[in-house]
Formats: structure tokens, C-alpha cells, sequence
């Protein structure tokens, strides 16, 4: 049970209460780039709800923390339904009944399942919802869409072709493009990181992100290391390093000691974006964080793996061909997906070589997927703070 919380402080200047719940890490980090626009228009906006370090640094009170949320699949959420289910109803009952705490507008940052819910219950009582990051109904789960329309005022969208598939249902939306590709430069220093890392120019560096959930992690990071060990008996002067949320870190350190390559494997605490920025290719959990690889313009394998219910349960929902994001939104097998059963450590491995090799044997297979990603980049790189912030202004208006 959380620490119950001062209540908000007064109004000021006309500046407005926002509640926000943000689920995992993505989410705190999409929630944090989007408090800094909100912020610059109100100065002395005051916020709170659900969210992690990245919001508590601009001033955001987290009620409990995103991490809480940070729970994929079906029966993996089944076993954590009665304490989500909590959560989700005291927070609901607080925003709409403590005093002083009745927001002029909560703003929902991905996290559908948990959000979806409480934006038709605070909606039905007349507080305004957003939706920052429309549920992929593109790529599966179409039915979401009434429950989209029945829960929502407003959704800002991150990829430019949902506000037009929006409005075919009658739900209002806004292109603000993807936060991270305007952090993200358009050429990363790839030197610059690597010295940072203590790693050298001529380095083949292979980087590992086995996810940001203590779930996906038992899942994945022992292949993933595993495939590391059959890569590195191939290439003995590879590197691997693996950036870890700090929390996860012990877990990480013990499944890479099971695979026998803890002393092959740099593991660092966090800094996920200077490890992409440093490595030549990646072995990448399929999530946000693929679309950031992409956006550093790096090769690499998606993988995931999960419990067998929940896989044979969202495989019959899946409407594209594709489950990594740069292969959505590039219509393309840009880059090979190994899912489930497919995911073993020699394949990935293989996989990994592929890449590897193309670094002298192919540069131009290298170039080409270089290329694709930087038009995607072009492509998502919008002032989103800004433009998502206009927007929920409007909405405070209405």
C-alpha cells in the first residue's frame, strides 16, 4: 500500500490539476518529455497519480509508483489482477471524491488496459481524458475501439497514420508525433558513447536489452545470453553489454552467471541510450525500446517470448504480419523477428552473425537498413511536447 499523499496544493494562476498514470518505463519516459511542455505552458501545474522517475523529476507526485503496472500478458496480469484492480479503483475513488484532488483533466500515457477503465469512469463523471499513445488497434485487439470512443475526449497519436483511422470511429486525435525521436539525435555519436562506455573505436559491440520487466527478463534474458555464448565461441573479440534498470540488475547479473557469460557481458545500470548509440547491433526484446534502436539507426534482432496462454491468445488477435515496431511502421521485414518457440538461443545467435559479418562482407545490407530508419525518424520527428500540449489546452477550453 502506498503512502497516502498530501493532498495537491492550491491553484495558481490559472494553472491546472492534471492526474496521470503512466505504466513502466516507455511510459515514465514519454509521461516526463510531455510534463516538460505542460510545465513551460503552466509553470505551476501541479500533477499526480501513477508514474516513475522520470516524472517525479519534473515535479509529478506519484501516488505509487509505474512499475506497478509493469505487467504483459494475459495470465501474467491474472496474477496480478486483485492488487492492479486495487489500485485502479482507489485511484479512481480519489480523483473523483477526496478533496481538492479532482483534476481539470487526466491525462492517460499508454498503459490501455489499466487506463482505458478508469478514463470511462472518470469521463462518465465529467472530468475531461486523454489518451497519450493510441492502443495499437492497428495491429491487433480492433475491438478496443468502442471502449477507445466510450472512454475518451482526445487521443494523441505518435504515428501519423491514426488521428485518419481514428476518425472513421468518431474519436477526436491529434499526430504529435514520437517524443524519443526528438531526443534521439538524427546521427548519434556512436565515438562519443563508446568512450563513455569504455569501449574502443575498433570494437564489434553487440548490445543486449532483454526488456524492462522483471517478466519479460525471466523470459528472455537467458536465451538471449545463451545466444551470446554460442555468438561469442564464433567471435571471441565481440563484446556484449547490457543496459539494466537498476532494480533488475541482480536478476540480470545471476541469468547471464547461469549462461556462463557473466564475465564475458558488461552490464551497466541503466543508460540504455548510450549503449545503442555505442553498439554495431542489437539482440532487443520486441517494445518501445525497438523503436528506439531504430531510431539510432542500429541493425538489429527482435525477439520475445512469453507464457504459452498469453502467446496463443494474442497471436489470434494480431492483424499485421509484424510484431516489431520498426517493421510496422515500416511495412517491412526491415529486420528478422524470432518469436516464441522460434526464439532459441541458435537462432538468434545466427541471427546475430548475420549482422555481424554484413559489418564487412555486406556494408550496403548495413546502409540499406540505415537508411530506412533514418526516413522513419524524419518521419516521427515532430515538437511533441509542444503540439501536445496545445492540444490539452484546447481540451481545457472546451
Amino acid at each position: 500500500m502506498p503512502v497516502a499523499p498530501s493532498p495537491l496544493p492550491p491553484r495558481g494562476e490559472a494553472a491546472p490539476h492534471i492526474a496521470m498514470v503512466a505504466g513502466e518505463t516507455s511510459g515514465d519516459l514519454l509521461a516526463g518529455l510531455l510534463l516538460n511542455g505542460l510545465k513551460a505552458r503552466w509553470p505551476n501545474l501541479q500533477s499526480g497519480g501513477i508514474g516513475g522517475p522520470q516524472m517525479v523529476r519534473r515535479g509529478f507526485d506519484a501516488w505509487w509508483p509505474s512499475e506497478k503496472l509493469a505487467v504483459r500478458g494475459y495470465v501474467e496480469v491474472l496474477r496480478h489482477y486483485r492488487e492492479i484492480a486495487g489500485i485502479r479503483e482507489q485511484l479512481k475513488n480519489r480523483l473523483l471524491s477526496a478533496p481538492g484532488q479532482r483534476p481539470d483533466v487526466f491525462i492517460g500515457v499508454d498503459a490501455p488496459d489499466f487506463n482505458l477503465g478508469l478514463e470511462a469512469a472518470l469521463k462518465a463523471d465529467g472530468i475531461r481524458t486523454v489518451q497519450f499513445v493510441c492502443p495499437s488497434i492497428w495491429a491487433w485487439r480492433a475491438d478496443r475501439v468502442e471502449k477507445i470512443r466510450r472512454s475518451v475526449d482526445h487521443v494523441l497519436c505518435i504515428f501519423p497514420f491514426e488521428p485518419a483511422l481514428l476518425a472513421t470511429h468518431g474519436i477526436a486525435a491529434t499526430y504529435v508525433g514520437h517524443p524519443l525521436a526528438a531526443v534521439i539525435p538524427m546521427q548519434p555519436n556512436r565515438q562519443t558513447a563508446r568512450r563513455t562506455l569504455g569501449l574502443h573505436d575498433e570494437d564489434t559491440v553487440v548490445a543486449i536489452l532483454p526488456g524492462s520487466r522483471k517478466s519479460e527478463i525471466e523470459y528472455l534474458a537467458l536465451r538471449f545470453f545463451q545466444a551470446a555464448a554460442l555468438v561469442k565461441r564464433a567471435k571471441p573479440a565481440i563484446k556484449f553489454i547490457v543496459p539494466a534498470i537498476p532494480a533488475l540488475k541482480i536478476l540480470i547479473e545471476r541469468l547471464a552467471d547461469e549462461a556462463g557469460v557473466r564475465a564475458d557481458v558488461q552490464i551497466v545500470a541503466g543508460q540504455s541510450h548510450a549503449v545503442l548509440a555505442a553498439c554495431d547491433v542489437t539482440l532487443i526484446a520486441s517494445g518501445t525500446a525497438t523503436l528506439e534502436a531504430a531510431l539510432f539507426k542500429r541493425p538489429m534482432v527482435i525477439a520475445y517470448n512469453m507464457n504459452w496462454l498469453s502467446w496463443q491468445i494474442m497471436r489470434r488477435k494480431q492483424l499485421q504480419p509484424w510484431v516489431g515496431l520498426p517493421n510496422i511502421l515500416c511495412r517491412d521485414f526491415v529486420v528478422p523477428e524470432l518469436l516464441q518457440d522460434a526464439a532459441t538461443p541458435r537462432a538468434l545467435a545466427d541471427a546475430l552473425l548475420q549482422w555481424v559479418d554484413a559489418k564487412s562482407s555486406a556494408p550496403e545490407k548495413i546502409t540499406a537498413v540505415q537508411q530506412r530508419f533514418t526516413q522513419l525518424h524524419a518521419l516521427l520527428q515532430r515538437d511533441t511536447s509542444q503540439l501536445a500540449t496545445d492540444a490539452i489546452q484546447k481540451i481545457l477550453e472546451t
